[in-house]
């Protein structure tokens, strides 16, 4: 079957499902594509503001490594030092306390990160660091105004010229000593004050003094700017910027730290302070065993200077008492042995008040990072030993996460449990170690006292100087062990080197540029650009209910298209009788002999064809067509009447130079007569009859018996006769008027006729309201049309209403608006 050859009723089928459109909407794409270009190029333009107006953000890194160093002077007889635990858990400690405010605190304070350098920068201020030709020395006690740019201006070598702008009335100010911040009042709308290098600076916005800055030259005229921020901002910026990571998997002990910022010099000197500030902390901590334990050496060494003193008196008034003599070598070994045993009781009583003393502290305090070590009373109990050194070491720990870790969090209730644990365990070796030290000393003290016994038998004044000189010697050995452990102790602390050490340091050697990615940026905008206006033509296809194409015509509807109309820019409705070798004339030919196919179907061809032509609202060209159709039939040969049945919106009259003053409207009403408003226009085989004045009743007119009266007598005269009927959508006129047409054209405009209209021509199509019923496409263009390969053209709108409906006719006259001519360069329909 042809495709402009129509169906019978029982032949047709339900329209295909209205499925998503991809070719429509691909080809709606490619009709737009000058669009979709500015599109990404004004993507592509904000990608390249945003380029080279953004901030250049660097990355660098330093390397530090976590070791369990050894004391070089670290023996059995010197162990004040001891590992805390193994590299494993110093590496977590580290990575710990880099993230701590505390740590970062104190790097902030040392590199003075809350005053900003700056300098007029071609988008913004630009932080300059220490290419600032001057040094700022604030006065800490005193506040200093927050997020203002302080201007600096050099007058000559000597002075400056300090200014300022307030914008608004209330600032706040903070006093970095204790970095409490508190508001105050703009000191006027601007300020500006000349002082000298070196000169005390005190103003309500700034306190301190500005210095030239050392291998830097002042220049006249040169302007720059300082700025001081909020402490507590600097330092959470830097604790969540700063970064801490393994080197590699193969080096657990090599941690890189790295940071982010727009300033190269300011990230160098924070990680290399950074470290240099780890070490320093992690040598304090590792000193902090042996610093104890020369406090408790220096403690005893006092009592025993102090005993040593008294003896050493005591000694002297005897001797200036009494004269000279010599004991006999007999009595000399004995004193000797008293010597020896007195000395290990002294060394026993000296543990035992150590153990003591333990005791008491464990029992009684919660910081034992401040035990002293026990090998410096001479304890060498390996128990002990053990037990301190892991108290110690988990008290350290548990202080060192204090930073970090929430109170009352699982982490310190199990460092707590270990504790207590190990605690247990060391009070029990201590009254185990107190009751072997006991033994020893009752049986040194039998010892003594045997000896004592035998010294009993010497002279008075011997047994007092034995006795003197012994207290001397027990005070004079004491004092000397003592010495000698706290020479020892500072020995260990003086050899003591960090467990951190910087293997790489952060250096500027070009490069580490992270930010903006500039290549990132820009496909973005491309992509941006495209998918954008991809998405928003997407919406728009999706949301437009109009018809395009041929191709949305078949999926909708099974009623068959019988011909296409071209737009065609010309002054009037006659193009086929003016242009007959135009391409639209040709289309009109076209449509004629598809008809053909209809009108032989019906058979009986001895009298006169109808043909209604309609369609769903006003604009879509139906008035156009039947003219021009009815122009054909005429200039085929075939006499033809042209009826203008809408009674609503009469139109006919113009393009044939008549009047609307009398026509069908007068007819059917009984005012006239056929032959009065029947009218011969200056197309051979023409005749035309006007609509008439608008009546009330259209409706009415339509229906009597003297239009079917008319309609028989007309097909026994003419050839062919075209009614020029109403919108099918907007009034039922047209429907009245079907009963009287053999074929029946239903106009359909494109980029103009809704999708809806089709179901109800659909409808009345099923239900045998209309039949012999085809399709015209009007405004066809090939590139909106996927089936058909015409470019024909023709301009006019249509409009159509009684009263108010529809559009209004229109021509297209007068320049463009400046809108139309932009969406007819980008094609949006």
């Amino acid at each position: 079957m042809s495709e402009f050859e129509p169906q019978d009723l029982d032949q047709l089928s339900e329209p295909r499902g209205s499925t998503f459109d991809f070719r429509g909407y691909l080809f709606k794409v490619l009709n737009l594509w000058k669009f979709v270009l500015v599109c990404i190029g004004f993507a592509l333009i904000i990608a390249y503001l945003i380029n080279v107006r953004k901030q250049n953000i660097y990355k660098l890194s330093s390397l530090i490594s976590v070791e369990s160093d050894q004391n070089p002077f670290f023996t059995s007889n010197t162990s004040i030092s001891f590992n805390w635990g193994g590299v494993s858990g110093k590496v977590g400690k580290v990575m710990t306390t880099i993230k701590t405010r505390t740590h970062n605190e104190l790097v902030v304070d040392s590199l003075k990160y809350y005053i900003e350098y700056l300098k007029e920068g071609k988008y913004r201020l630009e932080d300059i660091h220490t290419n600032a030709p001057f040094v700022i020395a604030l006065d800490n006690t005193k506040p200093q105004i927050l997020n203002v740019p302080i201007g600096i201006g050099f007058v000559d070598s000597e002075t400056f010229e300090i200014s300022a702008e307030f914008k608004g009335e209330n600032y706040v100010v903070q006093r970095y000593s204790d970095k409490e911040k508190f508001p105050i009042r703009a000191p006027g709308k601007t300020f500006s004050k000349t002082f000298r290098f070196g000169e005390t600076i005190n103003l309500p916005f700034f306190n301190g003094t500005i210095s030239p800055r050392e291998g830097h030259t002042i220049t006249k005229g040169g302007q720059f700017f300082f700025r001081f921020i909020n402490y507590d901002k600097v330092v959470n910026d830097y604790q969540r910027g700063v970064s801490i990571e393994p080197y590699s998997s193969n080096a657990s002990s090599i941690l890189q730290l790295s940071l982010a910022g727009s300033n190269k010099s300011k990230i160098v000197d924070y990680l290399n302070t950074t470290s240099a500030i780890l070490s320093k902390t992690e040598l304090e901590r590792k000193n902090l065993y042996a610093t104890n334990t020369i406090k408790f050496i220096d403690s005893s060494l006092a009592a025993v200077n102090d005993n040593l003193k008294e003896v050493t008196n005591e000694m002297n008034k005897f001797r200036e008492e009494n004269k000279l003599f010599d004991i006999s070598a007999e009595m000399n070994l004995l004193a000797e042995k008293l010597k020896s045993f007195d000395f290990q009781k002294e060394e026993e009583r000296s543990k035992l008040n150590y153990l003591n003393s333990l005791e008491t502290y464990l029992r009684t305090k919660t910081d034992y990072t401040k035990i002293a070590a026990p090998t410096s009373v001479g304890i060498t109990e390996n128990n002990i030993l053990a037990s301190v050194a892991k108290i110690t070491a988990l008290a350290i720990e548990r202080q060192s996460k204090e930073y970090t870790v929430q109170e009352g969090n699982v982490i310190f209730k199990d460092i707590d449990r270990q504790i207590d644990a190990e605690k247990n365990v060391l009070l029990e070796t201590i009254n185990t170690t107190k009751y072997t030290i006991s033994s020893n000393l009752n049986t040194i003290n039998s010892s003594i006292a045997k000896l004592e016994a035998e010294l009993g038998k010497l002279p008075e004044d011997q047994q007092e100087f034995l006795k003197i000189q012994r207290k001397m010697d027990l005070s004079q050995e004491a004092y000397n062990i003592y010495l000698a452990k706290r020479g020892e102790a500072a020995i260990v602390k003086a050899a003591n080197v960090s467990d951190i050490t910087t293997i790489d340091e952060a250096k500027d050697i070009g490069g580490g540029l992270i930010g903006p990615n500039k290549s990132l940026n820009y496909m973005m905008g491309l992509m941006m650009g495209f998918f954008i206006p991809m998405f928003l033509i997407f919406l728009i296809f999706l949301l437009d209910n109009t018809i395009h194409g041929s191709d949305e015509i078949e999926r909708l509807s099974n009623i068959p298209i019988l011909g296409l109309i071209g737009k065609y820019n010309y002054k009037n409705n006659l193009v086929v009788y003016e242009k007959p070798k135009s391409a639209v004339a040709e289309s009109f030919r076209s449509i004629r002999s598809s008809l053909q196919f209809i009108y032989k179907k019906l058979g009986d061809d001895n009298k006169g064809r109808t043909l209604l032509i309609t369609s769903s609202v006003s604009g879509e060209g139906k008035t156009f067509t039947s003219i021009n159709i009815a122009t054909v039939y005429a200039l085929s040969g075939k006499k033809t009447i042209l009826l203008g049945l809408d009674l609503r919106k009469p139109k006919i009259f113009d393009d044939f130079l008549i009047t609307n003053e009398k026509g069908m409207v007068n007819y059917l009403i009984g005012e006239s007569s056929f032959e009065d408003v029947l009218s011969r226009t200056f197309i051979e085989n023409l005749d035309v009859v006007p609509s008439g004045p608008v009546p009330p009743n259209p409706s009415e007119l339509l229906m009597s018996d003297q239009l079917k009266e008319l309609m028989v007598e007309l097909r026994k005269t003419y050839d062919m006769i075209v009614l020029d009927t109403p919108p099918l959508g907007l009034v039922t006129d047209a429907l009245e008027l079907v009963q009287y047409a053999d074929a029946t054209l239903f106009m359909i405009r494109l980029d103009y006729t809704k999708k809806g209209m089709l179901s109800l021509i659909n409808a009345k199509y099923r239900t045998g309201e209309v039949k012999n019923i085809s399709y015209v496409l009007n405004f066809y263009k090939h590139k909106t049309n996927h089936n058909y390969g015409y470019g024909y053209g023709y301009g006019y709108g249509y409009g159509y209403g009684y009263g108010v409906y529809g559009n209004a006719y229109h021509e297209g006259n007068g320049r463009r608006s400046l809108w139309k001519r932009i969406k007819k360069l980008l094609k949006i329909k």
